[in-house]
């Protein structure tokens, strides 16, 4: 009989597969990783539902898609319960098909994470990414 991962493993695998997902155009993937109310705060920008995410992820989708790559750095995870809260540094490079310039974001992350049916679900996140200025 193999043991369960703990709690931590769990969810640094949901990041690993966010991250693969997210390389390979996986929308489903991603989806099937949040809380069905999660909530994305960026700056600047009014709170974003999962419908929402699924729209612009979709509709980014297909020939003229960016090329999407991204390493996530975790710094702190800590399990609550059925609740965990997780601390990363984030880097994702958006490559446009059309041969544009590579599009690069940097920063931190703050998510919450719930565990539901056994499984841990991002549910809360908060991104700080800024843009990296190219020389």
């Amino acid at each position: 009989m193999c043991a369960m991962p703990s709690d931590e493993q769990q969810i640094r695998d949901l990041v690993s597969t966010w991250i693969s997902a997210t390389k390979a155009g996986n929308t489903e993937t991603v989806l099937s990783l949040m809380t069905d109310d999660i909530v994305f705060l960026v700056p600047g920008r009014p709170p974003m539902r999962k419908e929402d995410f699924a729209a612009a992820a979709r509709a980014q989708a297909g020939q003229a898609a960016m090329s999407i790559d991204g390493i996530s750095e975790i710094q702190e995870i800590q399990v609550l319960g059925d609740w965990a809260f997780m601390w990363t540094k984030l880097r994702v490079v958006a490559t446009p098909s059309d041969g544009s310039p590579p599009i690069e974001r940097a920063g931190h992350t703050m998510s919450f994470l719930k565990k539901q049916d056994g499984h841990w679900l991002l549910a809360r996140d908060a991104n700080l990414l800024a843009v990296v200025k190219r020389d």
